[in-house]
């Protein structure tokens, strides 16, 4: 498989110690927090490195989705916790919230009340502490922590997660869409099918088990329209296929169809901005049989491949982080009264202004 991360030699993060805590205090520091769904996460990065990071996971009841309510309440419960195990993390690197130079935060998209609840911590942060407060286009942070972390460029990136199924590219000041879902992402597609089939959320990794297991194809809809991409469509046939079907035929299949669809846009994407990189993020990003098809399709046309360690593939704190260091190195701050969150935030919207 390709690049997995120039700081980092597993799926698991780990906070080096190649710089003392001299060398940091030289360096801009970080905090970041990300609570735009189920995962409330916080973490601090220097220039150069990831210092720390603290996690805690809202889990929906038995046969259910995400909840925003729900959700947002545990992120308003759990929050200070969080906050206080990543500064305590930090310490050991003789780091302390004085020594912060910027409170990052996941402005959007994502579902408003937990976006709420994340950004008044980031707020009462920055207030508190006297540094700035940096908003962060959550899906823009997956690139770019992924780009850091591989060391690439300029890739076309297959962004695949529960909300979001997207293939972006940078051009002229910004990120722009080639190719996105018509209706639902794939991450919500594979959780639609687990649930209708009696399997528990998060359903991906457990349909990836099931699929594993199967090598018989079933002829299931394949909708790529133009640039664009459906699952619906493809969910509910595959649920209905389960009645005459063994369930691990119906997950390989699903698989199969759902992920050469995003590989086909994607390859598109590739010849059509003639780059030479391509970047897997996001939760989906994970299923290591997409992340084979994709490379399999960049090694056919002579691309490098590269997809960032599990940690950072979900949704966490360090690609917040890492994205307000770049909106901070470019003076891109925010003004408490612009700081309201943004559900619908959309990539294509930002200016990507330290790459100018």
């Amino acid at each position: 498989m390709g690049a997995v991360g120039k700081l980092r030699g597993s799926d698991h993060l780990r906070y080096e110690d190649s710089l003392s805590p001299r060398d940091i205090s030289i360096l801009m520091l970080i905090l970041g927090i990300e609570g735009t769904a189920w995962n409330l996460s916080a973490g601090i990065i220097s220039e150069t490195e990831i210092i720390a990071e603290a996690e805690s996971t809202y889990v929906p009841g038995e046969g259910s989705g995400i909840h925003p309510r729900e959700a947002a309440q545990h992120h308003a419960a759990e929050i200070k916790a969080v906050i206080k195990e990543v500064f305590e993390k930090a310490s050991a690197k003789g780091i302390t919230p004085a020594d912060l130079d910027g409170i990052a935060f996941s402005q959007g998209p994502g579902m408003g009340p937990c976006l709420r609840t994340v950004a008044t911590a980031a707020r009462t942060l920055s207030i508190k502490l006297g540094i700035p407060l940096l908003g962060v286009n959550h899906c823009i942070a997956h690139i770019e922590v992924g780009k850091w972390l591989c060391d690439l460029k300029d890739p076309v990136t297959l962004y695949v997660s529960g909300a979001n199924s997207q293939v972006l590219a940078y051009r002229a000041g910004r990120y722009r869409i080639f190719g996105e879902t018509l209706d639902i992402g794939i991450g919500n597609a594979l959780d639609k099918f687990a649930r209708g089939v009696g399997l528990s959320h998060p359903g991906g990794p457990k349909i990836e088990v099931f699929a594993s297991t199967s090598r018989r194809y079933i002829p299931l809809p394949y909708v790529v329209k133009g640039m664009d991409f459906s699952f619906s469509g493809l969910t509910t046939a595959a649920i209905n296929a389960t009645r005459k079907n063994p369930l691990e035929d119906v997950c390989y299949s699903l698989q199969e169809t759902a992920f050469a669809m995003l590989t086909e846009v994607t390859e598109r994407a590739l010849a059509h901005c003639e780059k030479d990189e391509v970047l897997l993020v996001g939760g989906v990003g994970a299923n290591r049989r997409l992340a084979e098809m994709v490379e399999d399709m960049c090694m056919a046309r002579g691309a490098a491949f590269s997809v960032p360690p599990k940690n950072v593939l979900k949704d966490n704190g360090i690609m917040i982080a890492y994205t307000g260091h770049l909106l901070l190195s470019a003076g891109k701050t925010l003004q408490i009264e612009e700081s309201k969150v943004i559900p619908d935030y959309r990539p294509d919207e930002v200016d990507i202004v330290w790459m100018k």
